[in-house]
């Protein structure tokens, strides 16, 4: 879905639309049980997230895992900050396998992840990947040897790494460093630009010793997160350029609800849009009580509306305007997406390519009808003062006219069907038929 097509412009030339074509990178297998899920190398784009419980619940954390992996997360990340969130890692592993989920899990290091490694190998062994800051390993021959504990153990299991450098926890040594050479350029860039490179830097440098210590290069995943949209695409477009390692793309503290929304999809877009990025995580601040797979929701609209990968059937609805007062063109978007999405655990097995289908649900006669034609199928539901019927339009045809309070169930039947007749497997049509 990311390739380019061409379309004629005003002055007769052609001009890509679409992203551009994926950066080239090396693979790196994140596997775990049998399953592998590959991050680069060609692969689409992976989503992931991570748990908010405490680790060492293990129930708890092994429910949300399930959660976000139900909800389309391809990998989840899981905090590892204390022995005794070590000593539940395996736990947690074992309910994962019990349920039958087989996601890979990422331990989240920071501080002390070179004593826990070692001192728990269980919960070496039940992680598929490890999350190393190099910022957070204290400094000097310290932080140096700290590091080189955490990659003999990635190495002495197999264990993919991503080194994700974050600009709250920068080296300080390689900072000042830095700093120090740009006072003695002619002409000193910018802190902020020191900053930038510094992150980039402290990526590849510690990339290269993983290397270097044994860990192999199809092996290793790289990140640089920061919290701010500019700064974000300009440390990507530089690493990307430097490297040919796979990329995790991720706004660092992007905030809440609307605002984290936005700023995500402003920074990952840019990125996305010009072949940069192998896997994604919108880090959204939850609301009190909210659903964490939330996070999981967005990324996979991003890549899907971006026309990267599809995974589930799109929703197209109008806005509404002074001709829909009613609200129940709005209802019916609402439940129909709903219910695609509750669908889709049992449909993307059972009827393959429906994620690709398209949906409108349009609220009166000015674009309802031609949007309607557009999707798969559509329905054109009556504004203010029109004739109360219900167009519905299937494959660019109009079908049949809903009337009376039941549209609702009616077309969500009627979508149904569509899905079983065009997506199912034509061994199961004939034994209908028959």
């Amino acid at each position: 879905m990311n390739a380019q097509s061409e379309t004629l412009q005003p002055d007769g030339c052609p001009h890509p639309v679409g992203p551009s074509p994926r950066r080239q990178t090396r693979g790196v297998d994140i596997v775990w049980n049998g399953a592998s899920v590959r991050v680069g190398g060609g692969a689409p784009v992976v989503v992931q997230s991570m748990t908010n419980t405490d680790t060492v619940d293990a129930i708890a954390t092994a429910i949300q895992v399930k959660e976000l992996a139900q909800a389309g997360s391809e990998l989840v990340r899981i905090t590892v900050n204390t022995p005794e969130a070590a000593a539940a890692v395996p736990a947690i592993r074992e309910q994962l396998d019990r349920m039958g989920v087989s996601v890979p899990l990422v331990g989240d290091f920071h501080y002390n992840g070179h004593r826990l490694l070692t001192q728990f190998p269980e919960c070496a062994q039940a992680l598929s990947k490890y999350r190393i800051n190099p910022g957070n390993m204290g400094g000097g021959q310290r932080r140096d040897d700290n590091f080189a504990r955490m990659i003999d153990v990635a190495c002495q299991h197999d264990k993919a790494v991503r080194i994700g450098v974050n600009w709250g926890s920068l080296d300080h040594e390689l900072m000042a460093r830095m700093m120090d050479e740009n006072n003695r350029r002619p002409q000193p860039w910018e802190a902020s630009a020191v900053m930038r490179d510094a992150l980039v830097v402290s990526a590849l440098s510690n990339a290269a010793r993983a290397e270097e210590l044994g860990l192999p290069g199809n092996k290793i995943i790289l990140s640089c997160k920061v919290s701010h949209v500019q700064d974000l695409i300009a440390v990507y477009q530089d690493l990307a350029a430097r490297c040919d390692y796979p990329l995790h793309l991720g706004l660092t503290e992007a905030g809440m609800g609307s605002k984290g929304i936005v700023a995500s999809t402003a920074a990952l877009a840019v990125l996305l849009q010009q072949g940069i990025g192998d896997t994604i995580r919108i880090s959204l601040t939850p609301e009190p009580g909210g659903d964490r797979a939330r996070e999981v929701i967005v990324a996979q609209e991003i890549l899907q509306t971006m026309g990267l990968r599809a995974f589930t059937p799109m929703v197209v609805a109008c806005p509404g305007c002074g001709r829909t007062s009613s609200t129940f063109f709005q209802e019916l978007a609402d439940s129909i997406q709903s219910f695609l999405r509750e669908q889709m655990p049992v449909w993307k097995s059972r009827y393959p390519g429906v994620e690709t289908m398209n949906v409108a649900v349009m609220g009166c006669v000015v674009n309802g009808p031609g949007e309607s034609r557009h999707a798969d199928i559509g329905i054109s539901l009556p504004g203010t003062g029109e004739v109360p019927a219900a167009p519905v339009y299937i494959d660019g045809e109009r079908t049949v006219t809903l009337k009376g309070d039941t549209i609702a169930a009616e077309f969500q039947q009627i979508v149904q069907t569509y899905v079983e007749k065009r997506y199912g497997a034509p061994s199961s049509h004939n034994n209908g038929a028959a």
